[in-house]
């Protein structure tokens, strides 16, 4: 392998990569940012070996010149993994990477929707037929908002979920997810995501016949996977339609609906273990995060209580 081109070793490093099922997302991400700090190099490499710490610092130094932190942080994690692999693989002897600084990372900061009752009020107003859309189907919107209110799942999980990932016998109904990084997980689903999937393939059923549980299981108007932008519009339309767009954080959009469900998790007294497993998180202080929010929350909310007001005003 040692004589192999970087190109050629970074295709065996994402061939590698592939057998953990990522999402097709991840896999250009792996890809890109290689290729992108291999372009920045000087001088030009043309093995693995004339990729020494002082070349790799100086290549990331220019990467991260017009780049965000967690862009640079990502591009160093894929070179992480790739000189993990050209180790496990015997082709170099050491990985380089500790040498080049990593960014450190901003804290998270939940932006579940805003509103005690929003999530409630989205659901509703969706769930009726909106007579203004073309062809409305209400079933099939309510099931894509409630799988991220109710079970956390991310944009990506979603379009990956098949009909048969929702299974289980009654009282013990699951939803398998294809998580990020490869992580599989298993979300409960409780009776009213299960009825709600329920309506959703039945009405799917009077639409397109049959449903396969190797099929997709979010699909669009004409039976097709629901594809990336098509699930983004359609969640940007639900907000629309139920009124709530001043309630959704900025630049959040699906990402809200998650955070929703594990800042409410959290508010019903879950752990950070427990919501880490349940969502998928690689570290425990992203799960953390909900907790201390919404421990501050309540710490705001006693602040701003009118007895301790005055109380303050005493002596």
């Amino acid at each position: 392998m040692q004589h192999m081109s970087i190109t050629e070793l970074i295709d065996d490093f994402l061939a590698a990569r592939a057998t953990r099922k990522p999402s097709v997302h991840t896999l250009s991400a792996y890809r890109r940012d290689l290729n992108l700090v291999v372009g920045l190099a000087e001088p030009a490499p043309l093995t693995v070996s004339d990729l020494s710490p002082r070349v790799l610092r100086a290549a990331f130094a220019r990467f991260a010149a017009d780049r965000s932190p967690a862009s640079v942080s990502r591009a160093w994690s894929s070179w992480n993994a790739f000189f993990t692999f050209l180790v496990t693989e015997q082709v170099v002897a050491g990985n380089p990477m500790s040498a080049v600084d990593k960014p450190r990372q901003s804290v998270l900061v939940p932006k579940p929707l805003r509103g005690e009752d929003t999530p409630e009020v989205l659901l509703r107003a969706v769930s009726t037929k909106d007579e203004t859309q073309r062809d409305p189907w209400p079933e099939r919107d309510v099931v894509v908002l409630a799988l991220a209110l109710c079970a956390g799942l991310r944009l990506s999980e979603m379009l990956a979920l098949r009909v048969g990932s929702v299974s289980g016998r009654a009282g013990e109904r699951r939803v398998e997810v294809a998580g990020k990084g490869g992580r599989p997980r298993t979300v409960p689903i409780e009776d009213g995501l299960d009825a709600a999937v329920a309506r959703y393939l039945d009405s799917r059923r009077v639409r397109f016949g049959r449903v396969a549980a190797t099929a997709p299981l979010l699909v669009d108007r004409r039976g097709g996977a629901l594809q990336r932008g098509g699930l983004q519009y359609l969640v940007r339309s639900c907000y629309r339609r139920a009124g709530i767009g001043d309630r959704v954080p900025r630049g959040a959009q699906l990402h809200a609906l998650r955070h929703t469900f594990a800042t409410r998790l959290a508010e019903d007294g879950a752990n950070a273990s427990e919501i880490m497993r349940l969502l998928g998180h690689a570290s425990l202080a992203t799960s953390q995060s909900y907790i201390e929010v919404t421990a501050e929350q309540q710490r705001a909310a006693v602040q701003a209580n009118r007895t301790n007001r005055v109380l303050s005003e005493l002596g």
